[in-house]
């Protein structure tokens, strides 16, 4: 006689969304396109190849971690959801086209295995594979991910001088030079634009980046109440710190990866609080934190920060907590000192 048994996931009721995760991350790598296009445009065939192999190392590191693991090929690909096609898209955009070949490749697997198949795949993993990887490659392969940045094909549009680019420094190491008056060397156009900017493949067209977000938000992808959050709340810290210049806040906020990660990083599904308020304190001290260390480094911090507060999303939600579905708060019944 066979034995029943009863599987319990989770008490009821359960609300069954239309949409699966393969079809969120194929929309992501979709909202991803117009920054890549503009990398591709900005700094040649070399962006394209750098997110090309960055992209194929990751989707390789998740099929043969799950042949070793004795998963056949067809259930594999039947099962492919599309998370490590964005995260090696995400890797590959974050670097700067001088990056050697080897660094995404790396960088990619060690995202992949390490960060996310280790703990169990697809939902998982405790901190946002993407930026771990990222932060991986820049602690192993630190001079050639900082160094000889490469200016893009179209220049300043409106005359200013932008950062020469064998001094290997971006617009965040002068954005707080008191010998630059805290200001970068290009015009906020520019740094929206993208053009005479020096940076990561992605994280230059900041207008790029705001259609991407724009797509996802309409698509219900993400609530782009947490990106704005986010950077607002970086812009006015900057602001606050640079003695309340408010000239400085569009430079704070259109410089470094600050868009890239607040869109497409910090808004992961795994990684961020479950809950409205949860994500409301999540983006405002990732704000504060980015920020701070900018200032404090002078160098991009953004992924330090998603991966700092990627720790404490536990701790975040364990004290704020769902309203239980169907609850009714029990009022208080007023004793009687006379009965």
């Amino acid at each position: 006689m066979q034995e029943n048994k009863l599987y319990k996931y989770s008490s009821s009721p359960h609300v069954k969304a239309k949409r699966t995760t393969r079809q969120i991350m194929v929309r992501v790598c979709i909202a991803l396109i117009p920054a890549l296009i503009m990398g591709i445009i900005y700094f040649g065939y070399m962006a394209a190849v750098l997110v090309a192999l960055s992209t194929l190392s990751a989707i390789a590191s998740e099929f043969i971690y799950l042949l070793i693991t004795k998963n056949d090929f067809k259930s594999i690909l039947k099962q492919f959801d599309f998370t490590s096609c964005v995260t090696g898209m995400l890797i590959g955009l974050s670097i700067g086209v001088q990056t050697p070949v080897y660094v995404p490749i790396f960088a990619s697997v060690f995202a992949i295995i390490v960060v996310k198949m280790l703990f169990g795949g697809t939902g998982k993993n405790l901190v946002n594979p993407a930026v771990t990887g990222r932060i991986f490659a820049f602690i192993s392969f630190t001079a050639v991910m900082t160094g000889g940045w490469v200016a893009p094909a179209i220049g300043s549009l409106v005359g200013a001088s932008s950062i020469n680019p064998s001094t290997g420094a971006t617009i965040l190491t002068n954005m707080f030079d008191a010998e630059n008056g805290g200001m970068p060397m290009v015009s906020n156009l520019d740094l929206l634009l993208g053009t005479g900017v020096t940076g990561c493949i992605g994280e230059t067209c900041k207008v790029a980046l705001i259609l991407g977000g724009i797509y996802l938000a309409i698509d219900g992808i993400i609530n782009i109440l947490y990106p704005m959050i986010y950077v607002g709340v970086a812009g006015l810290f900057a602001v606050a710190l640079g003695g309340f210049d408010f000239a400085l806040f569009l430079p704070s906020i259109l410089s470094g990866g600050l868009m890239f990660g607040a869109i497409f990083m910090a808004t992961d599904y795994t990684t961020s609080p479950n809950t409205m308020l949860g994500n409301v304190i999540y983006f405002v001290l990732l704000g504060l934190i980015t920020t701070g260390l900018r200032v404090a480094t002078g160098i991009e911090t953004v992924s330090f920060a998603i991966l700092l507060m990627n720790l404490f999303v536990p701790l975040i939600d364990k004290f704020v907590l769902h309203k239980p579905f169907g609850y009714v708060k029990t009022k208080k019944v007023k004793e009687n000192k006379n009965g």
